[in-house]
């Protein structure tokens, strides 16, 4: 079955950034102020959702946050194609730079997709991250 990649509420993607990305704290941690501001996709295999991510547009810079994959379909390519995914709507909204801060451990699957790191690694909380950054060519 193939893959869809759709736009979805904010609230649809707050159970899997929690099982995924903060299953140790509680629910309304994974929930952003910005949230209502961005931009949510999802991959569906069927009705399932797979993965989901947000998408912040500040003019020609965007940000991505709370990319998170289940863990039974990681390393699977639905990552690998909803961030695909993400940077072309980025670049088509007129976005020339897109950043996260990425879980240092994953450094290497956002370099794949021409991603470099930025500075020093900072903690949230126990876990290391890096700031990481690509040029989006022109829509």
């Amino acid at each position: 079955m193939s893959l869809d990649i759709r736009r979805i509420e904010p609230a649809a993607t707050y159970a899997l950034r929690h099982q995924v990305l903060w299953p140790d704290k509680p629910a309304a941690y994974v929930e952003l102020p910005e949230d209502a501001a961005g931009l949510h996709f999802g991959a569906f295999r069927g009705q399932e959702l797979l993965s989901v991510v947000s998408l912040f547009v500040d003019g020609e810079v965007a940000r991505f946050r709370k990319f998170a994959t289940r863990p039974d379909v990681q390393g699977q390519g639905v990552g690998s194609a909803l961030l695909r995914h993400i940077m072309q709507e980025a670049a088509r909204l007129g976005t020339r730079r897109l950043w996260c801060d990425a879980r240092q451990e994953k450094a290497g699957f956002y370099q794949k997709f021409g991603f470099a790191v930025e500075g020093e690694p900072f903690y949230k909380g126990p876990i290391p991250y890096v700031r990481m950054s690509c040029v989006l060519p022109a829509a």
